[in-house]
């Protein structure tokens, strides 16, 4: 195989000759178009997943668990929601300090596996008020210190509600099965997903007992929802389709107006003349006017039809004889 490489007299050539200009430069194709760098690794979080509707469903949620809280811990929590956002899992772990309780859930038909972190002072004030207490927190804990049986046995019952409340939020738009998988007290060893890859976050600011602060946050993989997106861009639908609820409100509406009245007239003809005339009429005086073919019936002073008037014996009546478009109308 020959030996293809320039010697370094060639080299100085080539630089030389483009210095001054001898040789061209730029002379391949498309070199002036604009270029956009674009990282093959990176999550696209533009593909129309829409987080209006997880905060939908996490609204249902809210009030679906601040009840439950209510049967099981005897207390009524106050919570703020906060919107669901796209986040990296790597920028979301650093602001977390163990320990927590790291609970790994499996939300069946999502692929892979979530994440529910409930904060110790949560967990303390519900446990507190759970054995009577008034609430109170516990205030900061070493990083290494595990959730003993009775705390674990409150995490549980708090799990239960949160599965059971999160399952029903969904079910209108998804049907969904919750179970845990696995637990922990810091959330570095529950990776879910790698670091560089993107999470659905959504954060419950809760205040329980005496006035103790805390949150209770829930993680999806984003390419876990990825798929459900189309479903995500329609708005959650309840019980009974859209349709079967418009009928049932037309229904209802036409009952309710069929027993409501309105004030007929027919008006034989209309007649226009100057004020000054007006004031001139007196007793006796003929109006003379070109008849109309047809009388009009007004419904609440709104022309609606032209009529003929005839008379059956002593009573007087009216014929429908043609719609009045509202053009036709001059009103």
């Amino acid at each position: 195989m020959a030996d293809t490489t320039l010697t370094s007299e060639e080299l100085d050539a080539l630089n030389a000759g483009v210095s001054s200009g001898e040789i061209e430069v730029d002379t391949g194709l498309n070199v002036h178009a604009n270029v956009v760098k674009h990282d093959l690794t990176a999550e696209d979080s533009t593909l129309g997943i829409n987080l209006s509707a997880i905060d939908m469903v996490n609204e249902r949620f809210v009030r679906m668990f601040r009840l439950g809280l209510l049967e099981v811990l005897r207390t009524s929590p106050r919570v703020n929601l906060t919107k669901a956002k796209i986040v990296k899992f790597g920028e979301y772990l650093p602001d977390l300090k163990p320990p927590l309780s790291v609970t790994t859930i499996r939300a069946n038909p999502l692929r892979g596996s979530s994440m529910v972190l409930i904060e110790p002072n949560i967990i303390f004030s519900a446990l507190d008020n759970f054995f009577g207490g008034f609430g109170r927190g516990i205030g900061t804990l070493p990083p290494g210190r595990l959730f003993t049986p009775t705390e674990s046995r409150i995490i549980k019952l708090m799990l239960d509600q949160l599965f059971m409340s999160l399952q029903e939020a969904w079910s209108p738009l998804l049907p969904m099965e919750i179970e845990a998988v696995g637990a922990e007290i810091n959330p570095q060893f529950a990776q879910i997903v790698d670091e560089n890859e993107l999470v659905i976050l959504t954060r419950c600011e809760i205040e329980i007992g005496q006035n103790v602060n805390g949150f209770i946050d829930i993680v999806y993989p984003y390419a876990a929802v990825k798929p459900y997106r189309e479903l995500l861009k329609s708005r959650l639908r309840t019980g009974e389709s859209d349709d079967e609820k418009d009928r049932t409100w037309i229904h209802n509406m036409e009952l309710a107006a069929g027993d409501a009245t309105l004030g007929a007239k027919v008006e034989l003809a209309k007649v226009k003349i100057p004020v000054s005339a007006f004031e001139e009429l007196e007793e006796g005086q003929v109006v003379f006017f070109k008849k109309p073919d047809f009388a009009r019936l007004l419904i609440n002073e709104i022309p609606v039809y032209e009529v003929a008037v005839g008379t059956h014996g002593t009573q007087v009546g009216v014929r429908i004889e043609n719609p009045i478009k509202p053009d036709d109308s001059n009103e």
